[in-house]
């Protein structure tokens, strides 16, 4: 029986050695009183271990053969409401039964209390089955947990101070009709014209005198907009500083809004599903375009608390889509496997010809390292979150501030390497499906072999959840601001970096130091280019008033032009380096991990050094014509 979670020996390495189980199932089961949790880490892994493994039989066999007629029959608009394949509906009914959607939910809202990592990893595998189906799941049981989440960030959910379970929380009786398969949630930001530009939302959330909060505007390319519960980003306040781009950030209020009820069996409908887009791919999605109109809403925290929470949505919607890429290129790698291993030419199987076997080769260890980028963001990602949970429990002093300390950590890791996966995962999607395309040759344009549906369904990767521009820039604006903010710091990562580049032992780690230095080499360089621009602007201005004027007053716009130009290829290097950092400290533990490290590295090492070349060398052109500052002249270093 085919099983897409058995078949997967990178994913058996991560279930079995490469997952910090005893941490996050301590953390899943950190609150007491309950008969059902389990008495230590090795018996819950087993039991999660059974629903991956059950999980990876039905995409395989339920989803995976009804992938091509569900891409082919779609979605569709009637009359106000979307429709979607009989092949579908179908599948969650099943999923339904399987009581999947409430799998990470607490034992006591009826779930099953099984950490996120573990409903991730099922996500890269109906993703290689079929990405519509696993888009689609991701708004049921992942709204849920936001619903529960949110109401424990604004503190509208009860805790029993003894046991620390859950005696009520805010909307209880929505959590379980999604967990019931009953109905789905989605989340709502994208507007015409304020695509990636929050700031420019008009989307409004108005109060009245009884305090209740109505929500008024459209929202476009909503994915299973068609869903009952929306989380809506509106403005509750106006602009006050129109010339600056992230000032109407702070204006921004977050809202749960049921889009229609049901009553005497019939739906009413609370706001308008006005269109379901006609798209390349994703087929089996619904995308929606959503009118409110004075719809009722729920506010979530505080009016202007709207961009945090929507942060939180982001950060696991980010991590989300990154197991989906990841499904993606398993199906298109394997697909091509395949196909070059049956097809021959001048007297061989094309997998033997030394271009395709390339190709192929590069793709088994790009997946490799995104995977790694993957289980290292979702674990800190869900030990951030269920630590900040559990310090809410009223712990004692010393706990507390230990807690606080591990919780920043986890944090800082799963922000240094989310925008990495979501851009290296995106745009290896869109790489790996065009090779399957290519390797298929003329049959890879036909729809009979499948490779172009993966194609089409691949090219939206870079787009929705955030662009790979936008992760770009918010992995250059981060790694910059760290540098500011503790250059000793720096300095001593440098000086670490070459050092073991020179002293170490094992040859591996030379060669991962030798990467890091070159990585923070351009680093340093981004940093002097845009420290000089910075000083141009302290001109006129008094020396005293230098050191507080430098880390004052950061124009995106004015300051940072030469860095936002390479701001891609400092991703790309950033992703590199942080790959060969949790492969070595994988190699490390486990020797057998040692040839993916080395298969990494023959592939990361040249694209570092032209990487470097290209920040360090190029781009002051570009930017003398488009009156940027930055545009010195060129001048590469190392």
């Amino acid at each position: 029986m085919a099983n897409y979670f058995k078949d997967n020996q990178d994913l058996q390495f991560y279930f079995d050695k490469g997952i910090d189980w005893p941490a996050l199932v301590s953390a899943t089961e950190a609150r007491l009183g309950s008969d059902e949790a389990f008495d230590n880490s090795s018996e819950a892994v087993a039991f999660y271990r059974d629903i991956a493994e059950m999980v990876g039989q039905f995409v395989a066999e339920e989803i995976a053969p009804q992938a091509a007629a569900i891409d082919r029959k779609g979605v569709h608009y009637n009359q106000g409401e979307v429709e979607l394949p009989a092949e579908l509906n179908g599948i969650f009914a099943k999923i339904g039964k399987l009581d999947l959607h409430s799998m990470c939910l607490p034992r006591e809202l009826g779930g099953m209390n099984a950490p996120m990592i573990l409903y991730l990893i099922n996500s890269e595998s109906m993703a290689r089955a079929d990405v519509s189906t696993m888009a689609h799941h991701g708004f049921h049981g992942g709204m849920a947990m936001a619903m529960l989440v949110f109401s424990m960030l604004e503190g509208t959910t009860t805790l029993d101070a003894e046991s620390g379970q859950i005696t009520a929380t805010r909307f209880a009786d929505y959590i379980a009709e999604i967990a019931s398969g009953q109905a789905w949630g989605c989340m709502d930001i994208t507007e015409p014209g304020a695509g990636s530009d929050m700031a420019a939302l008009r989307t409004v959330g108005e109060c009245d005198e009884q305090g209740n909060w109505f929500v008024t505007g459209q929202k476009i390319f909503i994915t299973s907009g068609h869903g009952k519960y929306h989380f809506v980003i509106a403005r509750t306040a106006a602009s006050e500083d129109e010339s600056d781009p992230l000032a109407g950030l702070a204006g921004l209020s977050m809202f749960l809004v049921p889009t229609y009820s049901e009553e005497s069996g019939q739906r009413v409908r609370l706001a308008t599903v006005a269109r379901a887009e006609e798209k390349l791919g994703h087929h089996g999605s619904a995308t929606c375009t959503i009118d409110f109109d004075r719809t009722p809403a729920h506010l979530i925290g505080k009016p202007g608390e709207g961009f945090r929470y929507m942060l939180t949505l982001m950060n696991n919607a980010r991590l989300g889509v990154g197991f989906e890429c990841l499904g993606l290129c398993e199906a298109a790698l394997r697909l091509a496997k395949d196909y070059a291993a049956q097809r021959p030419s001048m007297g061989k199987m094309i997998d033997k010809h030394e271009m395709i076997a390339d190709m192929l080769d590069e793709g088994e260890i790009d997946i490799v390292g995104i995977r790694a980028l993957a289980m290292e963001g979702a674990v800190q990602e869900e030990l951030a979150q269920k630590k900040s949970m559990l310090s809410k429990l009223g712990v004692d002093a010393v706990t507390d501030k230990r807690l606080a300390a591990e919780i920043r950590e986890h944090k800082k890791r799963a922000r240094r390497v989310t925008p990495l996966l979501k851009y290296l995962g995106a745009e290896k999607a869109v790489e790996m499906a065009r090779r399957c395309v290519q390797i298929h040759g003329g049959n890879g344009y036909m729809r009979e072999y499948g490779a172009e549906k993966l194609l089409r369904d691949a090219i939206v990767m870079p787009i929705y959840e955030g662009t790979s521009q936008i992760q770009s820039l918010m992995a250059m604006k981060d790694c910059l601001s760290e540098i500011m903010k503790d250059p000793q710091d720096f300095l001593r990562r440098v000086a670490q970096a070459r050092w073991r580049a020179l002293s170490s032992r094992d040859r591996l780690e030379r060669r991962v130091a030798k990467l890091q230095q070159l990585s923070l080499a351009t680093q340093q360089h981004l940093m002097t280019r845009t420290a000089a621009n910075k000083m141009k602007s302290l001109q006129g201005t008094p020396l005293s008033r230098w050191p507080k004027a430098i880390t004052a007053n950061w124009d995106p716009k004015r300051d940072f032009g030469f860095a936002m130009l390479h701001a891609e290829r400092l991703t790309q290097l950033l992703a590199d380096e942080a790959i060969c950092e949790l492969l070595w400290a994988q190699a490390q533990v486990h020797p057998e991990r040692r040839e993916l490290l080395q298969r990494y590295l023959e592939r990361a090492e040249p694209r570092a050094r032209y990487l470097n070349d290209q920040i360090c060398s190029t781009g002051g052109r570009l930017l003398r014509r488009l009156g940027r500052s930055g545009a010195g002249v060129d001048a590469k270093v190392g």
